[in-house]
């Protein structure tokens, strides 16, 4: 797919038509959205909305549980996780706006584990980017593109809640 014809919106619809599908067979009182700080929360929170499920969705923050913490620090969003819900024996669909190393669905991960064992966890993407470092797929994705590693594809969003990428150039 070509930078030019990603359009986050309709990437959205799509994805949320596959979270939908990856629901349906399932008990919705046994799965949860969990989005990662910060599009991918916003992805789980549209989500929730838009498909109508019941309960809260909760958010992670990676930032405790990555591997480059050393040369990050401390960041803001180390206290975004919010977990309205025990997460022991449920399904959770982890949310992401972009998949590219795979470091920070791993540290995600860990995060959630800290709040207790859910019976498993299912990975949904907006955009996979390919480059992976580690031996993470996503089972939902709305996109799949290549970037060079110098480039980062961010998700961004508006006031009235629309999505929008924003592609950069790393120095």
């Amino acid at each position: 797919m070509s930078l030019l014809a990603l359009d986050a919106e309709a990437l959205y619809l799509d994805l949320r038509a596959r979270v939908q599908d990856w629901l349906a067979p399932r008990d919705p009182l046994e799965n949860m959205l969990v989005g990662v700080w910060s599009g991918g929360a916003w992805l789980a929170e549209r989500l929730h909305r838009d498909l109508g499920l019941p309960g809260r969705h909760g958010v992670v923050s990676s930032a405790l549980h990555r591997d480059d913490f050393g040369a990050r620090g401390l960041a803001a969003t180390a206290d975004a996780t919010s977990l309205p819900f025990e997460i022991d024996n449920l399904h959770v669909l982890l949310v992401d706006d972009v998949l590219f190393t795979g470091r920070t669905t791993r540290a995600a991960i860990n995060e959630l584990f800290d709040f207790g064992r859910p019976a498993s966890v299912t990975l949904a993407v907006l955009v996979d980017r390919g480059g992976r470092e580690l031996p993470i797929e996503a089972a939902i994705s709305a996109a799949r593109i290549a970037l060079p590693p110098a480039q980062r594809l961010a998700l961004g969003r508006d006031a009235d809640g629309r999505f929008s990428f924003d592609l950069q150039t790393l120095a």
